[in-house]
């Protein structure tokens, strides 16, 4: 007899309290994740109206330091990271020399010399191996930091005044899509003004040692104002509604950014050349004679839920493909993002269906994102 041994799942400094808080656990991207902590609704709901703590310690951390350090992120991503201010961070994507997107990233400048580039967790190492690979010929260190950091997320309306009571960093002075080094409840940590939900939020970026403590000390000071533990399921909802882009569902190596209706972080002003240039650049030109594809909303008028891979119809003819599907608890309705064709993209766009198990459930075609949150 034989056996094939199974890659053991990694696990996160708080693994232990999860499952001591009765989450559902689940395999992603090679770690074991807290899924849900009870209902994906309330979770859902209380991000959009309170706040909810998250554990995104599964997320890639990669740091690269050295004199050409925004020189190589600048040759081996497509945005311009030389312009990007100390303490301030940017959503950029790295792609194959084809155009096709590897992954997107948010890079944060830490010093000078110092960016903390945040892959995905199913890409990390793809993209660690990309930047070293991309690294020879710059006096630059491209070095894997994922063991060198938890990450805890604070989303919310709340989530401000959840963390002003645990630290004495200028919060009202950080900006969004901007980081701050500081201390909350004690703990030293990168305190980030993103997030992935649509809400305004912070991330921090901790020791895995000093997680333990911090999530008690963000539990306690965010009861009186409801906030709760939330899972993965939730964080999936909350980005469909804010038209985020998930890899493997909106962006692929199939696409580019353009296709993916993000040809804005490519920035071809920049200095020198980079990775996929050329070809994005055709790219570019394709998408601004004709879009083959575009991505929408779409928003149904029945209850069925459409899921990622179904077809999208129109007059009995396959017109595009659903990237991602819940049901929206914002909204009270399924929605999905897809692809389309470009004659079928406008918004109200009439008989325009998804084919569920054979059924063609008609859906109203929407411009993303689904929901904005009040400034």
């Amino acid at each position: 007899m034989s056996s094939t041994a199974t890659p053991e799942k990694r696990r996160t400094a708080l693994d232990a309290l999860h499952r001591s808080l009765g989450a559902t656990m689940t395999d992603f991207a090679g770690w074991d994740m807290p899924l849900r902590y009870g209902s994906e609704r309330d979770e859902h709901l209380a991000v959009r109206t309170k706040a909810g703590l998250f554990d995104l310690s599964h997320m890639g951390e990669i740091t690269v330091t050295g004199p050409d350090a925004a020189a190589l992120l600048n040759y081996a991503l497509v945005g311009n990271i030389a312009s990007v201010g100390l303490g301030r961070a940017r959503y950029t994507m790295i792609c194959q020399a084809d155009g096709g997107i590897l992954d997107d990233l948010i890079v944060y400048r830490l010093a000078d010399h110092e960016y903390m580039v945040v892959a995905n967790a199913s890409n990390a190492q793809v993209v660690l191996d990309a930047l070293t690979e991309r690294s020879d010929g710059f006096d630059a260190v491209v070095r894997d930091d994922r063991d060198a950091y938890a990450l805890l997320a604070v989303q919310g309306p709340e989530s401000p005044g959840i963390l002003k009571a645990l630290t004495d960093a200028d919060l009202d002075g950080l900006k969004y899509y901007a980081g701050l080094p500081g201390t909350v409840a004690g703990v030293p940590a990168l305190i980030a003004r993103t997030g992935y939900t649509g809400e305004d939020g912070f991330e921090l970026f901790v020791s895995p040692g000093d997680a333990e403590k911090l999530w008690p000390a963000l539990t306690e000071a965010g009861a009186p104002v409801g906030l709760i533990p939330c899972g993965l399921s939730c964080r999936d909802t909350l980005r469909l509604e804010a038209g985020m882009p998930l890899y493997g569902h909106e962006l692929s190596t199939s696409l580019t950014p353009f296709d993916a209706g993000l040809g804005r972080v490519v920035k071809f002003e920049k200095d020198g050349d980079f990775v996929g240039r050329t070809a994005l650049e055709a790219a570019a030109e394709r998408a601004a004679a004709q879009p083959p594809r575009v991505l929408v909303g779409l928003v149904a008028e029945g209850r069925r839920v459409p899921r990622a891979g179904y077809p999208v119809v129109a007059d009995g003819q396959v017109i595009g493909e659903v990237t991602s599907g819940a049901p929206s608890p914002t909204l009270g309705r399924p929605i999905a993002m897809a692809y389309v064709d470009a004659a079928h993209s406008v918004p109200g766009t009439a008989g325009v269906g998804v084919d569920i198990r054979g059924s063609h459930e008609p859906y109203e075609v929407v411009a993303l994102p689904f929901y904005k949150r009040e400034k």
